[in-house]
Parts: C-alpha cells; structure tokens; sequence
C-alpha cells in the first residue's frame, strides 16, 4: 500500500502545518456530515434555510451564495499573481479550481432560481470553510515545488475527470433551474438526467469534480479535502432526500440520496 502511496503522491515536506490541516478537514468535515445526516443541525441554506434556530440573521439567498463563493473566487485568481513560476501541474489546479468558483457564480447571478433566505452564519461558514480549504490546496501544492514528483502523473487525466464533474454538476443544476415555472416559489420532485436515480446527482458530480482536483494535485491534503467533501454532502443529500420523502408522498423509494443504486 505504501508503494502505491509512493507512485500517486507528491513526497511531501514533513510539514506540521500540513499534518495538522489535514486532521483539521477531516474531524470538521466528518462532524459537519454527520450533523446534517442526522438532522441535529442543518445549515441553513436551499430546503434548510427556514430552520427554527437560534441564527435570527437572515440574508437573500443569491446575496448568501455570492458571500460563499466571491472570497475563493479572488483568493484563486490572486494566487496566480502571488505564484507566477509555480510549473504547469500549480497551474492546471489553480485554473481549474479559479473555473470551479467562476461557474459557481455565473450560476449564482444567472442560473439559480431563489425563492427563500439564508442564515448569515451558514454563510459565513461555508465561505470561510471553501476558504480555508483550498487556499490550502493551493498553497501545499506551491510547497511541493522541488519535491520528487510522483511516478505516476496523474494531472492531465485529473484535468479530465474535472471537466466531466463541472459539466454534470452544471448540466443538473440547469435541470433544478427549469423545474419552477415563471411566478412559482414552491419544490417539486426533480425528473430528468440522473435524478431518476438519485436525488442530488449536482452533489454526486461536485464530489467528481474534487476528485478530479485531488488527480490535478496528487498531494495527501487535496485527497483529504476530496474525502471530507464526500463525508460532508453524504450527510447533505442524506438529508435531503429524507426532506423530499417527508414532503411528497409520491417521491419514488428506489431514488437514493447520491450514490446511484448504492446510497
């Protein structure tokens, strides 16, 4: 197993702050999961944003998501200043994950249909959470610069599977978007694409799309944030299909929560 480790990962600095970042994701990511699966705490944002909580601060849905998505957005697009000489593999990760956030706005402003608020709290928790989570990815992968590179590259193949998880991922999105018609604020049961088989395929495709920046990377940290990726959108569309069960009588029981035939 260690051999395999050696042929798809950067040999790593023996860095405390990586080890500590990497321990960090998962135990957030594993709870944050876990609460949302269980339904103990939900953030409040889409089916969950109109929680009896404590959180009184409630925000416009768009503007909630704008906050979530613009300070990853700018941090990517200043990496490219700050690490001019990185090397195509720092180039490629930035690129794409610039693109990742880029789309997510163009969606935010053009795509998604808004019809609730958002607790300020979940916003500020996602964003600092998108934050923190790949200004790290970025930053690790500038570490690596003079590492042994791995046997196996991996980069243009990663680039590959990102571009199928941001296209599914957008192509289900547009799906959610023409459910409503003009004037209407309520949910319906999504039909279509992979949502005859799961109820959160943008979900299954978004986990797709960090894999796919895992492959780019090849550092342990961005394979982390991949897996606390999964642990954290289990709990979600775990919910979420309980949410759908709970409000539709005829939602369809062979439709898993993201994983198709699976989970």
């Amino acid at each position: 197993m260690s051999q395999i480790f050696r042929e798809i990962l950067f040999q790593e600095p023996n860095s405390i702050f990586i080890k500590v970042m990497i321990m960090i994701n998962l135990i957030f990511s594993a709870i944050l999961g876990y609460s949302e699966g269980s339904g103990k705490q939900n953030l409040e944002y889409s089916k969950f944003w109109n929680l009896k909580s404590q959180d009184k601060i409630k925000i416009p849905s768009k503007i909630g998501m704008i906050i979530a998505y613009t300070p990853s957005l700018i941090t990517c697009l200043s990496f490219f200043w700050i690490f001019p000489n990185g090397g195509i593999r720092f180039f490629i990760l930035n690129f794409a994950i610039t693109i990742h956030f880029f789309k997510r706005l163009l969606e935010v402003l053009f795509v998604h249909k808004y019809s609730g608020s958002m607790a300020m709290k979940s916003a500020i928790t996602i964003s600092s959470s998108y934050f923190i989570a790949f200004s790290s990815i970025i930053y690790i992968q500038h570490l690596t610069k003079g590492s042994i590179e791995p046997t196996i590259d991996l980069k243009h193949f990663g680039f590959i599977v990102f571009l199928v998880g941001i296209i599914g991922n957008f192509y289900h999105h547009f799906i959610l978007s023409k459910i409503r018609k003009k004037g209407e604020s309520g949910y319906k049961i999504p039909k279509g694409g992979l949502f005859n088989l799961v109820i959160c395929p943008h979900y299954f495709f978004e986990i797709v799309t960090f894999f796919g920046f895992s492959l780019i990377s090849q550092t342990l940290f961005s394979f982390s944030s991949t897996i606390g990726t999964l642990f954290y959108l289990m709990g979600r569309s775990y919910a979420t299909r309980k949410w759908y069960i709970s409000k539709f009588e005829d939602f369809p029981r062979n439709v898993k929560a993201l994983i198709p035939f699976v989970f």
